[in-house]
């Protein structure tokens, strides 16, 4: 009997056996939980597998990261440029704001006067291509017979080169179906163009009306402690880029009225359409005017030989006028680069956005100049 446990004993005497106490399974329970929360070892961040892992792993993140923007590239430009585009129209909206404009108001006069412009140029230019499609189809028959027959200018050419033959070759159906293919090409262009500067115009509305808040958003990311001189610094770098812009699009209005006036002194056909042209092609820096020059001496042999030379030693002048004179007395406030970073900054941008580089080269030029000389050259002269 003495061997009994005392559970057994208990039994034998009547009483219930003794229950574990709860406080002790919440103490167990509690030993657990820290057994688990107990940190380990921790890993050896100098082991070969950790440190491939890890540099793996920023390879693969880095080729995800650029395979999305490569394929995006095309709508990132397009904001880039419309960024572009509102930063150098805020000085005319708050110039109107000054004025006790509202800034929704004063948006909507420059974007009013924009599509004015835009509206006179494709007004401009749709007589003159239909007058000169009509024409084309008009001679085209004419064209086709001298070419085969040999006779008259074009078959007198064709004579010589000895593409008569080859000419003949083509058949109607042939031509029809290359023309056709031909003009969906240049209509599938069209659309792409017509929706890319729509898209350009919506996102200059919106970053012109957002552009404050903009560059608030942009300072927050900054400590407090260089808050203020972040925002004076991008202050300077926008108003550098706005200015270069004005001054351009002033260069390029003074560009456009003098070409106007010539075509129209010369009697050189569709006057008003050449200029908006000029003026456009002038927002192009270094090579725009030369180009319009070319094209408007071409248009002027429609005339004469003679008025074609006057006009291509009228533009030789007025390209020197504009390098010498007009420009550096326009950006000499705006921006202040030197010839041959202009020049360097836009071949650079010529060759990795094309056209849209080489408009927008000068202005990046300048904001990195600004940058290096109010963050980065004190920076090194301290030391």
């Amino acid at each position: 009997m003495a061997d009994r446990s005392p559970r057994q004993r208990a039994l034998a005497g009547g009483a219930r056996p003794e229950l574990p106490d709860r406080s002790d399974k919440e103490a167990g329970q509690r030993e657990r939980q820290r057994q688990l929360r107990r940190i380990g070892r921790p890993f050896d961040r100098q082991s070969p597998f950790v440190v491939g892992f890890s540099a793996a792993l920023g390879v693969l993140v880095a080729l995800v990261i650029g395979a999305a923007v490569y394929s995006i590239r095309s709508t990132l430009v397009l904001v880039f440029v419309a960024l572009f585009v509102a930063v150098g129209l805020d000085p005319i909206v708050d110039a109107l704001t000054r004025h006790h404009v509202r800034r929704p108001y004063a948006v909507m006069v420059v974007l009013l006067l924009a599509l004015c412009v835009v509206g006179a140029f494709v007004y401009s230019a749709i007589s003159p291509i239909n007058t000169e499609v009509h024409q084309l189809i008009k001679e085209a028959p004419k064209w086709r017979s001298q070419v085969a027959t040999g006779k008259g200018a074009l078959g007198h050419i064709a004579k010589r080169l000895h593409l008569s033959s080859d000419l003949r070759q083509i058949s109607t159906t042939s031509f029809a179906k290359y023309f056709a293919s031909g003009a969906l090409g240049a209509g599938k262009a069209v659309v792409s163009t017509a929706a890319s500067f729509v898209i350009v115009i919506v996102l200059s509305v919106y970053f012109l009306a957002a552009l404050p808040s903009i560059k608030k958003f942009f300072s927050q990311l900054v400590p407090r402690s260089r808050r203020d001189r972040f925002g004076a610094i991008m202050d300077e770098v926008l108003a550098g880029v706005g200015g270069y812009l004005l001054g351009n699009m002033f260069t390029s209005l003074v560009a456009g009225i003098g070409s106007f006036l010539w075509a129209l002194a010369w009697g050189i056909p569709y006057p008003l359409l050449l200029g908006l042209l000029v003026a456009l092609f002038d927002l192009i820096p270094v090579v725009g005017s030369t180009v319009a020059g070319v094209v408007v001496s071409l248009v002027a042999l429609a005339v004469s030989l003679p008025v074609a030379i006057a006009t291509a030693a009228f533009y030789v002048g007025y390209r020197f006028f504009e390098d010498y004179l007009l420009v550096p007395r326009v950006m000499r406030q705006a921006v202040k680069v030197t010839p041959v970073v202009t020049v360097l900054a836009v071949l650079i941008g010529g060759a990795l956005l094309g056209i849209i580089g080489a408009l927008v080269a000068i202005p990046i030029a300048a904001s990195i100049k600004l940058v290096l000389e109010y963050s980065v050259f004190p920076r090194i002269d301290s030391n």
